[in-house]
This record gives C-alpha cells, structure tokens and sequence, in this order.
C-alpha cells in the first residue's frame, strides 16, 4: 500500500468528530488546553480582556447552580499572577451555530454571583465593528461582568501571527501551536471561513437594482452588517499573511455608537447602490478602502496618496508612477489640485505612463493628493465558490494590496546638506564699502594716537 494515503499522527485530530456536540467540546478542549501549554499565545487571547500576564488555568464543562438548575459553561479561564486574578467562563460555538442570549445571560449571572470577571465568547459570527457583541443581551447584566467575543477566524489569525510572526519561546510549544493551527484550518473542526451574506442578500440585491430599495426594508441593516463583518474578515485574513493587525477604518463615534455606522451604511446603499468599508494596515501609505457597487456589479479598491509638497507637478505625477511598475495597466489614477473642489483629472495608469501631464489640468496650481483605484467584477451569488460576492471582494483586496499597495511609500523631504568648503564663494570687497570709521567691536588701540 502507498504511503501517500496514510495519515499522519496528530496532537489534535479531526477524525473522530461525530455531531455537533462532539466538535464544539473538542474546540474548545483543544484551544483551551492549547492556552495553558503556550504562555505566550494565552496571553495574546486574554490580554486585551484586561487579564494580567500570568499562569493560565482552564477546565471544560464546569458546572454551575443557578436557581433550581444547573447550567454548564463550555469552559472556564482563570489567569493569575501574584495577588491578581483574572476569570472568565466561556462558551463556544461552531460552524453554523449561532449564540443564544438566554444561555450567554444565564452565564452572566453565574459569572456575576461568583464574582467572575467576564464571559468570552467564540462562535464563527463576526460583528461588523470590532468589540460588538453578535448578540443582543439585557445590559443591566452586564453592570459587574464583561462580555467579551472572539470570532473563530480571529483566533487563527491570534495563533498565526504567535507562532509565525512574533514567536514562541519554546520549540516544543511552538510546535503544539502549529497543531492547533492545523487543526482550526480544517474544514472538520468547525472553525469556518466568513462564507454566507445571510438570507436578504438577494433580495435585497434584486431591490437594489429595481431602484425600490429603501432604508426602512427589512434586511437592509443585516446586509450592510455582512459586509462589514466580510471587510473585517478580509482583514484578519490579509493580516495572517502579513504578520500584522490590520483593523476596519471607522471613526471614533463610529467604533463607539454601531448603529451611527449601520445607519450611515444603510443610507450609502439605498441613495447610491453602494457600499463602501476601509481597512487600516499598518505601515502602509493610506487606509484601503472598499466600495462594492452592487447595481453595478463591480468592486473598486482604492487609496488616498499625499502627493510630494515640492517639485513640479509632473515630477509629482511621475514620483507616483514610478511606485506603481507592478500595478496594471487598468488602473485608474486620480489628480487633485490644492484648494480645488470636486473631482480631479483622471486617467489610466497606461496613459499617465505614457504622458504625465494627463493628470494636470492647470501647471499653476499645486497638485495636493492622489487616488489609485482599481476595479473588478462582483459576484453575485451570496455564498462561497465561483460567481460569489464573498470571494469577489476577497480576491479584490488581496489584488489590490499586492499589485499596488505594498509597492506604494509616503513622500519624504530630502534632509538639507552640508556645504563642503569649495562649494563657499568668497565674493571680492569692494573699496567703496570699505569703512575707516571705528567699529563698537574694535578694540582701545584701534583709536587715534
């Protein structure tokens, strides 16, 4: 028999996995005990809870009275250092099963009567805005105890970014980390990719493009919050790759009142047929932004580049050009001018190759900023696989920060050089502005005899 089809030995495998049940208690086994045997990937998880970096401690199953009944919590987390203690319980869903707020308020009672810190959350539902709980719970509950969520996809890419980017001391614990990578990256363990735009997407797609869409529609606010939570997970995915964080571009009020966002999102779709997020990436020129124009069926990528505050405006042109011999021909470039309004000269990238001056439309004025954009067809179907919107826009940003965006650095003043000797002039004094008077600087012999 071949050796090809035998199966390696691993820490956690994914066979074996009968139902629900049994991969939900194998998750959460698996990451849990993970936690515990590598400190640094425990503390990455529970740090920014408000846990102190301590010894972590976790047990499954444990069981808890509330009233007349008993309740289990999936997990419970204690993380201790000196006097310092920090628990949580936790409770955890997989693939398509969703959280309950009755059970995640049940546990907040418990966690509130035995004075717990928090209860974390982990589910393949991805909020919109970073720090939203995916379920609506009484608040008054949450007056004592913190509830936290972590989406499935963001502990892969906490474990990625451990193991591969900011290391694991320890060999051996670096290795049972790969393990619990291997095992969240199959498709048995429950961990799924963001792979649904939820029911309202066609129809809401089929109203967008009928023009009848309208901002009180039901479903119209559940749509928008998938195409956050899919720029956000576009976002965790591009960051594995990188090595970095890479977080949704929202405002402060935005990141503060969900809803400011969701209304404003709402709004952009019904009156334009358009939905635009932004991803800020770290070290990069400018945050991405995408808009999906659903009537249109097309997605634009695109970034705001300060141009160069000297030179002429073709020497700015060209200073953008020359970043971009990577980027296809199709994409689009855009010219503003300082103290102009509206939009700017705009042209192809094979163009403004051939001639910069395309993107100039008065030599007088100071060009202030550019945009490089580039478009691509948007699916239409709303889950995974060929002619899907999911994938559509995944292949966008990944395109787009490939070709363009990594190629891409900001303008920087050139430092003032020191002049060498031969390079000082020593122009002659003429006679006739040479003074006899005498000077408040010369000295008691420099008067008259």
């Amino acid at each position: 028999m071949s050796e090809d089809t035998w199966l390696a030995a691993r820490l956690i495998p994914t066979s074996g996995i009968n139902g629900a049940d049994e991969q939900e208690r194998r998750a959460t086994s698996a990451l849990l005990a993970v936690m515990c045997a590598v400190r640094e990937f425990g503390r990455a998880l529970t740090q920014p809870f408000g846990a102190p970096a301590g010894t972590v401690q976790a047990y499954i199953e444990v069981p808890f009275k509330l009233g007349d009944g008993r309740v289990f919590p999936d997990g419970l987390v204690r993380v201790s250092r000196g006097q310092r203690e920090w628990t949580a319980l936790v409770e955890v869903k997989t693939g398509g099963n969703e959280l309950k707020a009755e059970q995640i308020e049940n546990y907040l009672d418990v966690a509130r009567e035995q004075g717990f810190d928090a209860v974390v959350t982990i589910s393949n539902q991805i909020p919109p805005v970073p720090g939203q709980h995916p379920t609506a719970v009484d608040k008054r509950r949450l007056k004592k105890v913190a509830l936290h969520h972590l989406p499935w996809s963001e502990v892969l890419t906490t474990a990625v970014m451990q193991k591969e980017y900011r290391g694991v001391a320890d060999p051996d614990q670096a290795w049972v980390l790969g393990e619990l990578i291997r095992y969240l990256e199959h498709t048995k363990s429950g961990a799924l990719d963001f792979s649904d735009m939820g029911p309202n997407w066609v129809p809401i797609r089929e109203s967008v493009g009928a023009g009848t869409l309208r901002a009180t529609d039901a479903g119209a606010a559940e749509v928008v919050g998938r195409f956050d939570a899919l720029v956000r997970y576009a976002g965790l995915k591009l960051g594995r790759s990188l090595g970095t964080e890479i977080v949704p571009a929202l405002s402060r009020r935005e990141l503060a009142e969900p809803a400011v966002r969701t209304q404003a999102l709402v709004a952009e779709l019904t009156s334009n047929g358009t939905m635009t997020a932004g991803l800020r990436i770290p070290g990069a020129v400018g945050a991405l932004f995408i808009k999906a124009d659903v009537r249109a069926a097309r997605i634009t990528c695109h970034v705001d580049v300060d141009a160069p505050r000297e030179g002429r405006p073709t020497t700015r042109v060209n200073w953008l050009v020359r970043q971009l011999k990577q980027a296809p021909e199709s994409v689009r470039l855009e010219a503003f001018a300082a103290y102009s309004r509206g939009p700017g000269n705009t042209e192809l990238l094979k163009a403004v190759r051939e001639n910069p001056g395309l993107l100039i439309n008065d030599p007088a004025k100071e060009l202030k900023a550019f945009r490089v954009a580039a478009n691509s067809a948007a699916g239409t179907k709303r889950g995974t696989g060929r002619g899907s919107f999911i994938d559509s826009v995944l292949d966008a940003v990944d395109d787009f920060y490939k070709q363009v965006l990594q190629n891409l650095k900001p303008w920087m003043q050139a430092p003032p050089r020191l002049r060498s000797p031969e390079d000082v002039v020593v122009e002659p004094v003429s006679p006739a502005l040479i003074s006899t008077a005498i000077s408040s600087q010369d000295g008691p012999e420099a008067g008259p005899a």
